[in-house]
């Protein structure tokens, strides 16, 4: 088994026992002990606290992926790469939070009559973006190291059980709100101090500047390169967030709606999500090599594993979907067309898999600034139009045009100038798999308790699904994986 497979299977196991704790949390233990509003909120400071992040970054995550290997050399402690890595942004972040100061009263406009709640933590988001810049830049800095596992760990899981205690102990009456988002605060805060630590036990710390190491890749080239992508991650965050900031606007209780039907979807790009991990670092060797036919190979390897997975997750979701909501107040019911809109937008995103990182790392990546820049006023446009009009289910809808538009164009785009594309026949037969999948379930009936309900719709959908990608060989490799792990567990050839 190759080291890429290892650490994604790994990363899939945490990232999926995380999805298991925040299902937990988002359905069970979010809506039950807090109200819309103040669900709203904690996902709002995140969702800021993000784009803060992606501003003081200046472009620099993508900075690793791209120029570490021709950094690499741990007897030279990298040339001084970590120390680079980490300068500009913390720089940028203090540039950023002298504007987050200054626009304070812009902000208050904007909540004030409708979502004030926000105004009141709103000094508690300025820490919290900090620790999420560094486990940013750490996370890219570990991923170059092709060291993904812990901190997948501490994001997927570690945060999530935290969480699940702290809303325990607030459940239990022993803090009140504000304690409750203090130390909210402070959990989402440590994954940045394990990933600093973890890097010092591996002896990768490196945090001496080298002046030697700035003539590997001119300094030129590296900012250049990092306004681009700046740009880019800007675009690409105003894309993925800006739904969230723009209906806390008119309801800070609605976002905690949308937020938990969000979450419901994210499930799906788990595995594109560990895989990627692992693949970015590969495809930047594959530029520097210039090995067209591995990344070809590589893109359409992980397109098949990431739509396998991925679907099989849709349609789970949303043939359970009634099930789901029961577990939460009536009120959340008015996000079921959320998730089938964003579990949408979350399938074309895993079909097109390595597109977006490809372009990124190539030579054509103002190409991809140029579609984000496009994207991100069309999203903004979108969400303008469609959430007066439709409330959060028109934001969703905004969200999969923006979505789906995007990663068609990078698709098209890396198909023509690099010929090279993600689909085979086995593609097309995982979509009419899922398909006759979901139909079966429909045709089942509610069986008059939830748990069974559940469990049975669900065994019904693992079996057909299961046994038809697996008789049809849509994925020979993944025929093959099995057999090995049925002659692993009990000695039997097949």
């Amino acid at each position: 088994m190759s080291k890429l497979q290892r650490e994604g299977i790994w990363n899939t196991f945490i990232s999926y026992a995380g999805i298991a704790i925040g299902y937990v949390n988002t359905i069970l233990l979010f809506p039950n002990f807090l109200d819309e509003a103040q669900v709203g909120l904690t996902r709002l400071m995140l969702t800021i606290s993000v784009m803060f992040a992606q501003f003081s970054a200046l472009g620099f995550v993508n900075m690793s992926t791209r120029y570490f290997p021709y950094y690499r050399d741990k007897a030279r402690q990298h040339n001084g790469f970590l120390f680079l890595l980490l300068a500009v942004p913390l720089s940028g972040f203090a540039v950023a939070t002298g504007l987050f100061l200054l626009f304070k009263p812009l902000v208050a406009d904007y909540y004030i009559e409708k979502s004030p709640l926000i105004l009141e933590y709103y000094y508690y988001i300025i820490p919290l973006a900090l620790f999420t810049l560094l486990f940013n830049m750490f996370t890219a800095y570990l991923r170059s190291l092709y060291k993904t596992i812990v901190s997948s760990f501490v994001q997927d899981f570690l945060l999530r059980i935290l969480t699940t205690l702290l809303i325990c102990v607030y459940a239990l009456g022993l803090i009140d709100f504000r304690q409750f988002v203090l130390l909210y605060v402070v959990i989402n805060s440590a994954g940045a101090l394990v990933l600093v630590v973890y890097t010092l036990w591996l002896k990768q710390l490196f945090l001496r500047p080298m002046l030697a190491g700035l003539r590997i890749i001119p300094i030129r080239e590296m900012l250049y390169y990092g306004a681009f992508t700046f740009l880019g991650n800007i675009s690409t965050t105003i894309i993925t967030t800006i739904d969230q900031v723009m209906i806390s606007a008119y309801s800070l209780s609605a976002n905690g709606i949308y937020t938990t039907a969000f979450f419901m979807t994210s499930a799906i790009i788990v595995p594109a999500k560990s895989i990627l991990k692992i693949a970015q670092p590969q495809v930047a060797d594959f530029w520097k090599d210039a090995d067209m036919a591995g990344m070809g190979k590589l893109y359409k390897d992980v397109t098949m594993v990431n739509l396998i997975v991925g679907l099989l997750l849709f349609i789970g979701i949303w043939a359970n979907i009634d099930n789901l909501y029961s577990f939460m107040p009536e009120t959340y019911r008015a996000g079921k067309y959320v998730v089938l809109f964003l579990a949408v937008a979350r399938i074309i995103d895993l079909a097109t898999s390595l597109n977006g990182v490809i372009l990124a790392t190539s030579r054509k990546y103002r190409w991809d600034l140029a579609f984000n820049i496009i994207l991100a006023f069309l999203t903004v446009w979108t969400n303008w139009f469609f959430i007066p009009r439709y409330g959060i289910n028109g934001a969703a809808f905004a969200s999969m045009l923006s979505y789906s538009l995007m990663n068609l164009a990078r698709l098209f785009f890396v198909q023509a100038v690099y010929k090279i594309q993600p689909f085979t026949w086995g593609a097309a037969k995982v979509l009419l798999v899922a398909g006759l999948a979901l139909g079966a379930a429909y045709l089942l009936p509610y069986l008059n308790n939830v748990y069974l309900d559940m469990v049975v719709r669900s065994l019904l959908i693992i079996l057909l699904y299961g046994g038809l990608s697996v008789g049809l060989r849509i994925y020979p490799p993944m025929n093959g994986w099995l057999r090995g792990q049925l002659y692993y567990l009990t000695g039997w050839r097949i």
